[in-house]
């Protein structure tokens, strides 16, 4: 991943946060599987910012091992190919929680799906309890039910958990009027507030995140993961990516 941000330094103005990874980035750039790079610099900057005394609990994708969805999978049923997404979810939390740990820093996960021989299931009341402790929480399962994303998961355990802000690292700086990769010249935001992120169904997460987040009163952030050093400089409201939820 990219090298060190300049400017990462100072103290975080976000002391909880919630920070949603694709499964996708965890490819780190291939079509599928798990980049052991990426996982490796994904943990450092984790354990970077945990030092600093953020309790700091991860919400993982599946896609870079299995993505469901009717036209992917027409002869599986919808309920059965987020199930499989579930568990992909784990997987990556698994990985993350090893690379976490061999760095001196405890880390566990928690799961919305029952797997008691690698997980514990995840509750709000262990899963405050383990991010006191100083743990790094790894949340897998998604919501624990079909139809929802991990976007959503993410926004229901921000709200859950009374995270400050929710951050989602994606491999883009932001949210763009338009596709920047289609589209060179579309303007990127800054600043949004929720209901134009609604009305106008902009890319930043699903709408019943959005509306999760909005109605708990907890900003997200969407920013360019693959660059060393973000996950600090947002936690530190430096002006990176795109703000929603009002004024930064």
């Amino acid at each position: 991943m990219g090298g060190k941000a300049k400017g990462a330094s100072g103290p975080p103005v976000y002391r909880r946060p919630v920070l949603k990874i694709s499964g996708e980035l965890l490819a780190g750039g291939q079509s599928y599987g798990l980049k052991r790079r990426t996982f490796q610099s994904l943990a450092r900057q984790i354990v970077e910012v945990r030092e600093t005394g953020v309790e700091i609990a991860i919400v993982v994708g599946g896609g870079n091992i299995f993505r469901g969805g009717r036209n992917n999978f027409p002869e599986i049923p919808q309920t059965t190919a987020d199930d499989m997404g579930m568990l992909a979810t784990l997987i990556n939390a698994l990985a993350f929680r090893e690379y976490v740990a061999r760095l001196g820093t405890p880390a566990t996960v928690l799961s919305a799906v029952e797997a008691p021989k690698v997980a514990e299931r995840f509750t709000v009341r262990r899963a405050r309890q383990l991010l006191a402790d100083g743990h790094v929480l790894l949340l897998a399962g998604g919501t624990g039910n079909p139809f929802f994303t991990t976007d959503t998961a993410a926004a229901l355990r921000a709200a859950e958990l009374g995270a400050d802000v929710l951050l989602k690292g994606t491999n883009v700086d932001g949210v763009y009027a338009a596709d920047p990769r289609r589209s060179p010249k579309a303007t990127k935001y800054a600043v949004l507030d929720y209901q134009k992120v609604l009305a106008e169904s902009l890319a930043v997460m699903d709408t019943c995140a959005v509306a999760i987040c909005r109605d708990a009163g907890i900003p997200i952030i969407v920013f360019n993961l693959q660059r060393r050093g973000q996950i600090a400089l947002a936690l530190q409201g430096k002006p990176i990516g795109t703000f929603v939820g009002g004024e930064r």
